[in-house]
C-alpha cells in the first residue's frame, strides 16, 4: 500500500479511540476489505485497482497552493458526517448497526486496512467473502443472492475481475443494497434525475468532490474528457458532470480522434490504465488531470519530470480514499432507508376483487373461483422480510419468530376478540364474522388488519361439523388447504404426544423387569469407554438434590433414586392421540403382545387437538418457553404422590425438536387478499379454545399502532371469551380493546323456546319464517353474554350475522335490545353474501369502540384457592347458585394444591350448548348447582381444568359423515365435495 494511503489512514484514526473488534457475519477464506463495483475496466474496483507497483509514494500537485491536507479534510468531513447520522439513528434504535459486505474474487488485498478503518471509525461492521480468483459467474451470483437475503447486511459491494462484470451479475444485486450504484435501477434513477432515491457511484462522486473542493475547479462550462472508463462509472461520470454544466465527452484509448479530444479538454479523467504507446504530451499543458487508474505516472512514463506539465493532478490514491468514505456514506443512507421501511406504515396492499353471485355458491366453489396472491408477495406487502418466511407451496408460508425481535420496539395495534352467544349445533359464524371484519377493515376502509384463526382438526372435517375457514364470501383461501393438513402442525403434535405416551409405558416396563444396576447401566451407557450424563439427566439429578456429574460416583441409593420413576399406572393422565373421529378408541387395552411381559392397562385415544401439547403451542411465546412448558407437563404421579413430568422421562428435547417448525404461525389470506394467521387449535372444551399467542403478537406488530388484529374464541362467550381473558391474556400480557359478540336470529329463536336444532336435519319453519316473539324471548341469552363481557371491562359490539330468511323487523329488534343491554353498538352483517363490503358498518363500529380506553380486568386473582376460582366462574359467568364437588374432584384439588399447582388459572370443561351444564337448558338457566365431576391439570400449558359432567375428548362419526361427499378429481387433482 502506498505511503500516502497509510498516512491518510493514520491521520484519520489518530484522534479517535482504537476501534473495537470487528463482527464478521461469515468466516472469509482470506481477510479482505474493500468495496467494489468492478475491475479496472469497470472503474469501480476495490477502492481503486492497485497501488503503484514500484513502491513510490504517490504525490498530488494542484494550483493555488492547495495541499493533500485539503483532500484529507474532505474525507474526514464525510466520515464524521456519516458517524453523526449513524449516532442519531442508533439513539432511537440501539441495536442497529449496518453491515457492509464485500464479495472479492481475487488476491488483491491491499485496500483491506483502509476499508476496515473507515468502516470502524464510522461505526459500521464490515464482512468479506473471499472467493478464489477463478470463481465462475454462477459462484459470484450465488454469493450475491445469499447477501441479498441476509437482513443483517445493508450494503453490498463487489471486487471482481472485469470479465465477470456482466449485466447478469450486476443486476442480481438488490438495488437497495447496491451502495456502489452499479445496477440498472440505480443508474436509471440517476439519469432520470432521482439521485435522492438511488445510490450514486462513490468513485464518480469522489471525482466531482476532488475537482471542486481540492483542486478548486468551477465545472460550469468546462470541457471534460473521460478516457478509458466503462459501464457504470462512465455513465455516472457523464451524468454528474452534465448536472454541473460541463460539456462532457467520452472516449476509449484506441479512438483515432483521441489526441484532438485531449487537446480540447480542460479536464481529463482517466478511467483505466494508459497504454504505453500514448504519450503524455498529447495532454495540453495546464490541463487538470484526475486519475482513477493505477499506472498513469510510472517510471516508464518519465516519473516526476512530467508532473509539472499539468495544471492539477489528482492521483488514484486520493480518489480511492474519498470513494471509500463516500461508500460508507452510502451505507449509512442504506441503513437509514432500511430503518424507515421497518417503521409502521399503512400497507400498500392491493386487495383481490370479489364478484359475488346470487344465489351464493358452495364455499369450495367460491374459494376455487378466486386466485390467491403468491404468499411471498403478500408477505412483502405486510412488511415481512424475505428471510422471515418459509414458503409451503404457492399460497401458504410459515413466519419465523425472528420478526418479533426485529419489531420489538413497534407499538401494538388494537386487539379485537370475536366471541358469540350460546350457539346452536350448527355454529353461528364466528369465523365468518372474523374474516368479514378484516376484509371490511383492509379492503374497504384501507386500515391494516390481521385475522388470527385456529387450525381446524381433520376429525370434524371428515365428520359432520365441517371446516373452520369461514364461509360464503368471507373465508380463508385456499379453503381445502386450510382444512386439510395445512403445514403439518397437527401431525407434529400427534407425533410428539405419542412419543411421550410411548416413553411412559416403556419406562414402566423396563423398571418392572430390571434391577437398579441394570436399569442405570442402560440409562447411562458406556460409549467408547466413557460414561456421562446427558444434559436432561443432569437436570434430573439437580432436581433430586444430587450434585454429582460423574456417573461412577453415585451411591446405590442415588442410583436407585435416579433410575426409578416409580410411576403409579393408575394415575397416568397422558393419552395417545389421533386426528380422526374414532369412537372405538375412547377406551382400549394396551400391552396385549407377548413381548410386553404381562404389563397391560386400560388407556384411551383423544382427538389430536385435545393434546396438552396443542395447548402449550397456543400459549407459548418463544421456542425457549415452549421447551420449558413441554418439560413440565405432568403425565402421572409416582407411588409417593409426586408428579412425574416429561423432563423426568428425558423426552423434552425430542419433543421440542418435533415441534420446532410447528411453533411458527402459518400465513394465509382471505378471499379479498388480506392476511390471516392460522395457528394452533386447542380443543375448546378441555382447553382454552383460542389461536396462538405468538400469532397474535406478531400480527399486532405488523399492523402497527393504528391497525387491528381480530382473533376468535371458541364456542360462546361464557366459555371461549372467559378463557381468552383469564388464561390467554394472562399468558400473553396483551390487553383486549373490543369484544365482537356474534349472534344469529336462528340461535336467538332457539333460546326463546324454538324447537331443537340438529346438524344434518332441515330447520323447522319457526327458523325460516318471521317470529318476533321467539326472537324477543331469546335475546335474554344475548343480554347475558353482553353482561359477561362487561365483567371484564371491555366494550362490546354485537355483530348480527344475517341469514337470507331473517326479516328486517327481526334484525332491528335484535340490534335495539342489544344496545339496551349495554352493547356499545349492534350492527347487522352481510359478509357471507357479499364479502367485506357487507361488514363495513361493523368495521366502523369496532374502530369507534376501540378508540375508547379499555378498562380490562381479570375475573379473579389466581392466588385464590382452586375451589373459589371455580365458584367465581360458575356464579359470575354461568349464573349458577353454587358448585358441587365430587369426592374425586376434591381429592384432585387437594393433590394439585399440595404439589404446588394451586395458583394456576381455571379452564372449565363444560358443554358449549348451554350456559349451564345441561345442553338442553337454553336461554339463561337460573338457580342451578354446577356439578364438578373431576379436576385435571395441564401443568405445561398452565391451567387446571375442572370437568362439568361427562366430557368426551374423542368425537365419533355420525351415520353419514362428510367423507361420503369428499373426492378427488384425478385429472385436475382438485378436491370435490368439501363443503
Amino acid at each position: 500500500m502506498g505511503k500516502r494511503l497509510l498516512l491518510v489512514l493514520c491521520q484519520l484514526r489518530h484522534p479517535l479511540q482504537p476501534p473495537g473488534p470487528l463482527r464478521r457475519l461469515r468466516v472469509p477464506c482470506r481477510a479482505s476489505s474493500g468495496g467494489g463495483g468492478g475491475g479496472s475496466g469497470g472503474g469501480e474496483g476495490l477502492l481503486g485497482q492497485r497501488r503503484l507497483q514500484n513502491g513510490q509514494a504517490p504525490s498530488s500537485c494542484s494550483p493555488g497552493g492547495r495541499t493533500p491536507a485539503m483532500r484529507d479534510s474532505i474525507v474526514r468531513e464525510v466520515i464524521q458526517s456519516s458517524k453523526e447520522v449513524l449516532r442519531l439513528l442508533q439513539e432511537k434504535n440501539p441495536a442497529f448497526k449496518p453491515v457492509l459486505a464485500i464479495i472479492q474474487a481475487g488476491d488483491d488485498n491491499l485496500m483491506q486496512e483502509m476499508n476496515q478503518n473507515l468502516a470502524e471509525e464510522a461505526g459500521l461492521n464490515i464482512t468479506h467473502i473471499c472467493l478464489p480468483p477463478d470463481s465462475s459467474e454462477a459462484e459470484i451470483i450465488d454469493e450475491i443472492l445469499k447477501m441479498n437475503e441476509d437482513t443483517r447486511v445493508h450494503g453490498l459491494a463487489l471486487q471482481i475481475s472485469e470479465n465477470l462484470f456482466s449485466n447478469k451479475v450486476l443486476n442480481v444485486l438488490k438495488p437497495e443494497k447496491d451502495v456502489d450504484g452499479v445496477t440498472d435501477i440505480n443508474l436509471g434513477k440517476l439519469v432520470r434525475g432521482d439521485a435522492h432515491e438511488c445510490f450514486v457511484s462513490p468513485v464518480a462522486k469522489a471525482v466531482i468532490e476532488l475537482l471542486e473542493k481540492s483542486v478548486g475547479v468551477n465545472l460550469d462550462g468546462k470541457k471534460i474528457l473521460v478516457v478509458g472508463a466503462h459501464g457504470s462509472l462512465e455513465a455516472a461520470l457523464q451524468c454528474l458532470f452534465q448536472r454541473k454544466g460541463s460539456m462532457t465527452m467520452s472516449s476509449q484509448w484506441k479512438t483515432p480522434q483521441l489526441q484532438s479530444k485531449l487537446h480540447e479538454a480542460d479536464i481529463v479523467v482517466l478511467g483505466s490504465p494508459k497504454p504505453e504507446e500514448i504519450p503524455l504530451t498529447w495532454i495540453q499543458p495546464g490541463t487538470t488531470v484526475l486519475n482513477c487508474s493505477h499506472d498513469f505516472l510510472s517510471g516508464k512514463a518519465g516519473g516526476g519530470s512530467q508532473r509539472g506539465h499539468f495544471g492539477g493532478l489528482i492521483q488514484e490514491d486520493d480518489v480511492s480514499v474519498l470513494a471509500a468514505a463516500l461508500r460508507i456514506q452510502n451505507m449509512v443512507s442504506s441503513g437509514r432507508r432500511w430503518l424507515r421501511e421497518q417503521q409502521h406504515r399503512r400497507w400498500r396492499l392491493p386487495c383481490l376483487k370479489l364478484q359475488p353471485l346470487c344465489p351464493v355458491p358452495s364455499d369450495i366453489e367460491i374459494s376455487r373461483a378466486q386466485t390467491p396472491k403468491a404468499v411471498d408477495v403478500l408477505a412483502k406487502e405486510i412488511g415481512l422480510l424475505a428471510d422471515e418466511i418459509e414458503i409451503y407451496g404457492k399460497s401458504k408460508a410459515k413466519v419465523r419468530l425472528s420478526v418479533l425481535e426485529r419489531l420489538k420496539d413497534q407499538a401494538d395495534g388494537k386487539y379485537v376478540l370475536v366471541a358469540g352467544i350460546t350457539p346452536t349445533p350448527l355454529g353461528e359464524g364466528k369465523s365468518t364474522v372474523t374474516i368479514g371484519l378484516v376484509q371490511a377493515l383492509t379492503a374497504h376502509l384501507n386500515v391494516n388488519s390481521f385475522a388470527c384463526l385456529r387450525q381446524p382438526s381433520q376429525g370434524p372435517t371428515f365428520g359432520v361439523k365441517g371446516g373452520a375457514a369461514g364461509g360464503g364470501y368471507a373465508q380463508v383461501i385456499p379453503m381445502e388447504e386450510f382444512n386439510l393438513h395445512l403445514t403439518g402442525d397437527i401431525h407434529a403434535i400427534t407425533a410428539a404426544n405419542n412419543l411421550l405416551a410411548a416413553a411412559i409405558d416403556t419406562r414402566i416396563l423396563h423398571e418392572n423387569t430390571q434391577t437398579d444396576k441394570a436399569l442405570y447401566n442402560r440409562l447411562v451407557p458406556l460409549v467408547n469407554g466413557v460414561r456421562e450424563f446427558s444434559e436432561i439427566q443432569l437436570a434430573r439429578l439437580k432436581k433430586l438434590g444430587i450434585n454429582k456429574t460423574d456417573p461412577s460416583t453415585l451411591t446405590e441409593e442415588e442410583v436407585s433414586t435416579f433410575a426409578r420413576l416409580n410411576i403409579d399406572p393408575s394415575t397416568i393422565t397422558w393419552q395417545r392421540v389421533l386426528d380422526t373421529n374414532d369412537r372405538f378408541l375412547r377406551k382400549i387395552t394396551i400391552g396385549q403382545g407377548n413381548a410386553e411381559k404381562g404389563y397391560s392397562r386400560q388407556a384411551q385415544f383423544d382427538i389430536a387437538v385435545a393434546s396438552e401439547i396443542m395447548a402449550v403451542l397456543a400459549l407459548t411465546d418463544s421456542l425457549a418457553d415452549m421447551k420449558v412448558r413441554l418439560g413440565r407437563m405432568v403425565v402421572a404421579s409416582d407411588k409417593s404422590g409426586q408428579p412425574v413430568t416429561a423432563d423426568d422421562l428425558g423426552v423434552t428435547g425430542a419433543l421440542t425438536v418435533l415441534m420446532k417448525d410447528a411453533i411458527k404461525p402459518n400465513l394465509m389470506q382471505t378471499l379479498e387478499g388480506t392476511p390471516v394467521f392460522v395457528h394452533a387449535g386447542p380443543f375448546a372444551n378441555i382447553a382454552h379454545g383460542n389461536s396462538s399467542v405468538l400469532a397474535d403478537k406478531i400480527a399486532l406488530k405488523l399492523v402497527g399502532e393504528e391497525g387491528f388484529v381480530v382473533t376468535e374464541a371458541g364456542f360462546g362467550a361464557d366459555i371461549g371469551m372467559e378463557k381468552f381473558f383469564n388464561i390467554k391474556c394472562r399468558a400473553s400480557g396483551l390487553v383486549p380493546d373490543v369484544v365482537v359478540l356474534v349472534a344469529t336470529v336462528r340461535a336467538l329463536k332457539m333460546h326463546g323456546g324454538g324447537p331443537s336444532v340438529t346438524a344434518g336435519v332441515p330447520l323447522k319453519k319457526e327458523y325460516t319464517e318471521e317470529n318476533i316473539q321467539l326472537v324477543a324471548d331469546g335475546c335474554c341469552n344475548l343480554q347475558k353474554q353482553i353482561q359477561i363481557a362487561q365483567l371484564f371491562g371491555v366494550p362490546v359490539v354485537v355483530a348480527l350475522n344475517v341469514f337470507k330468511t331473517d326479516t328486517r323487523a327481526e334484525i332491528d329488534l335484535v340490534c335495539e335490545l342489544a344496545k339496551r343491554a349495554g352493547a356499545f353498538d349492534a350492527v347487522p352483517c352481510y359478509h357471507w353474501s357479499i364479502g367485506g363490503k357487507g361488514s363495513v358498518d361493523l368495521a366502523r363500529a369496532v374502530r369507534e369502540a376501540a378508540s375508547k380506553r379499555s378498562r380490562f380486568q381479570f375475573l379473579y386473582d389466581v392466588q385464590l384457592p382452586v375451589v373459589e376460582k371455580i365458584r367465581t366462574i360458575a356464579q359470575a359467568v354461568y349464573g349458577a347458585k353454587d358448585i358441587e364437588l365430587s369426592p374425586e374432584a376434591q381429592a384432585k384439588i387437594d393433590r394439585y394444591t399440595q404439589q404446588g399447582f394451586g395458583n394456576l388459572p381455571i379452564c372449565m370443561a363444560k358443554t358449549h350448548l348451554s350456559l349451564s351444564h345441561q345442553p338442553d337448558k337454553k336461554g339463561v338457566p337460573r338457580d342451578f348447582i354446577l356439578p364438578i365431576s373431576d379436576v385435571r391439570a395441564s401443568i405445561g400449558a398452565g391451567f387446571i381444568y375442572p370437568l362439568v359432567g361427562t366430557m368426551s375428548t374423542m368425537p365419533g362419526l355420525p351415520t353419514r359423515p362428510c367423507f361420503y361427499d369428499i373426492d378427488l378429481d384425478t385429472e385436475t387433482e382438485q378436491v370435490k365435495g368439501l363443503f
